[in-house]
């Protein structure tokens, strides 16, 4: 099911969301623009590797505290091809904007950041050992979509389904969304168990929309906001 549009409104401008995508679009261009020895070495820089973490925590001086830290926050930036960035700012776009009229536009900018955050953590959490380098903005996407959840389940989303568009409830697409990454996520933490490879980051996926549910409403809606009719 690949959504198309919801039928929610907004009362304020979504400018944190069209920031992000911008900023997305603008540093996977740069990325395309690398030779491919410079791309992936750019992707296993800034790129979140489990590995260095867990050799950190163990006491290896191979790795800086700062070159730990700061990847958790530049993988959300950086994506491995172009579908991958379409896809991810496909769902900021049609999810994001409503959620960051909920929070107000500094609360969704640290709330995408943090659910973004413990993402990254969730996956390397499950993949310790993995020398794979993560990327993408997913994670924090999931935040987005976890919190579009609670605040908005019987919204109706334009969805292309096979053949058919049809209108679907929110609760309906993102609940089918996050079994299948979670049904997905087992399969794979089983079938690559003892092995070094790469895939999606299902649990980042699962991690992220966990979060965000959890903490949208600890965020708060923000002051001098109209409800929306679904609720």
């Amino acid at each position: 099911m690949l959504p198309i549009k919801d039928d929610q409104t907004r009362y304020s401008p979504a400018w944190v969301t069209w920031f992000l995508i911008g900023l997305n679009l603008l540093i996977y261009f740069f990325e395309a623009s690398l030779s491919p020895q410079d791309f992936k070495l750019a992707i296993h820089q800034f790129g979140v590797v489990p590995y260095h973490l867990a050799a950190f925590l163990g006491g290896s001086t191979r790795y800086t505290l700062p070159a730990i830290v700061v990847p958790f926050f530049t993988s959300m930036f950086l994506h491995g091809s172009w579908l991958h960035v379409i896809g991810n700012m496909w769902f900021l776009y049609i999810f994001g904007d409503n959620v960051e009229d909920y929070l107000g536009h500094f609360k969704y900018l640290v709330f995408y950041l943090l659910t973004g955050l413990i993402a990254m953590l969730t996956q390397v959490a499950v993949n310790v050992h993995s020398t794979a380098p993560t990327v993408g903005a997913s994670g924090a996407i999931a935040g987005v979509l976890g919190a579009y959840f609670i605040l908005y389940p019987r919204a109706r989303v334009l969805t292309w389904f096979f053949v058919f568009v049809i209108w679907v409830p929110a609760w309906i697409i993102l609940g089918y969304w996050f079994v299948l990454n979670f049904l997905s996520g087992t399969a794979s933490a089983l079938a690559m168990q003892g092995q070094n490879v790469g895939g999606v980051a299902f649990w980042a996926h699962v991690g992220g929309f966990v979060s965000g549910a959890l903490l949208v409403k600890i965020f708060g809606e923000r002051q001098r906001r109209y409800p929306y009719a679904y609720q």
